[in-house]
């Protein structure tokens, strides 16, 4: 790869619509611990501040909930993800809520200006959401919807606020004014749940979707392959990696939310690892490991950090 890993540390849960994903890197950690792992001293690290304590506020955004806070999070993992891009590290961003990868897109965007960014997003959720479409108001459902710069007002439900409307229009617009990714050059993997606006948007921008059974009926190797080569027009690849992708039932509850019928986390480990092949990856983001929701003590958390240490393995080998 020729670049050194930075971890950077965003423990910011407040576009969840549940409690303790910031509690998600220390989790991880504490898994590193306790298998003698010390990949946590391996790495420089960069702590985003947080803003944990609008979660206090009372909400006045009812379809974008603390959408204010969110965009200065997401605003603050744009400016650390942008600025190690260009320090010429390799940033791997362990988040809470996945509301922080719109952030994360918009800093490689920001980095990246000139070239075509391709997103993978490794996810039980389609995350397709926004302001006048979501039903629970939960920003960690509208990431790509702010980075596609689609608000799919044909799905509309919700009357937004002006005040809501101008912080998105804000959210819309981090890092690089404008959509960061096209559809075309966004692809699922393990989507699952998701609500009919969201699907209206998936058929109407013709996202490719590989789902778990056609995933394990193809090959996940067929698969894998065939989603680069939709991206080979893409200078760089960023890959989003939700655990609620993986099975809840098999691995743990101790995410947001938690769906049956995912993948392992050696079929995780096998995508991604395909995908570093590469050479065109320059960021991989984990999110939503939730440890106060975990029935199996601190499964989730450990799961996670076998993922995260099996694809830094990749990255720090010379891929021939």
């Amino acid at each position: 790869m020729g670049k050194a890993i930075k971890l950077i540390k965003n423990r910011s849960d407040i576009g969840a619509g549940t409690r303790g994903s910031d509690l998600g890197i220390d989790a991880i950690e504490i898994a590193a611990i306790n298998r003698d792992s010390d990949y946590f001293n391996q790495f420089e690290f960069e702590d985003v501040e947080t803003h944990n304590e609008s979660i206090y506020d009372k909400n006045r955004n009812a379809f974008a909930k603390r959408i204010e806070h969110v965009v200065e999070q997401c605003t603050r993992v744009c400016n650390a993800v942008k600025n190690n891009l260009e320090d010429h590290f390799f940033p791997i961003v362990l988040s809470g809520d996945h509301s922080s990868a719109l952030g994360t897109i918009s800093g490689i965007k920001a980095a990246y200006p000139e070239q075509t960014l391709g997103v993978i997003w490794i996810d039980a959720h389609a995350d397709l959401h926004s302001p006048y479409t979501s039903p629970s108001g939960n920003i960690h459902g509208m990431p790509l919807a702010a980075a596609l710069a689609d608000d799919n007002l044909s799905c509309q439900i919700n009357e937004v606020t002006p005040e809501t409307q101008q912080h998105w229009e804000s959210m819309k617009n981090i890092g690089y004014k404008g959509a960061k990714v096209l559809a075309e050059n966004l692809i699922y993997f393990g989507v699952r749940d998701t609500e009919e606006a969201e699907d209206k948007q998936i058929e109407k921008l013709q996202i490719k979707n590989y789902k778990v059974d056609e995933v394990r009926f193809r090959g996940l190797q067929t698969c894998v392959a065939e989603a680069l080569s939709k991206l080979t027009h893409c200078e760089v690849l960023y890959i989003s990696f939700d655990v609620d992708s993986m099975d809840c039932d098999m691995i743990s509850y101790g995410t947001g939310t938690p769906v049956p019928k995912g993948f392992d986390q050696y079929e995780i480990i096998a995508i991604i690892n395909q995908i570093i092949q590469t050479k065109k990856v320059v960021c991989i983001e984990f999110v939503e490991v939730n440890p106060l929701l975990d029935t199996k003590g601190n499964k989730m958390a450990e799961t996670a950090f076998e993922v995260l240490e099996a694809i830094t393995s990749t990255l720090i080998l010379p891929i021939e």
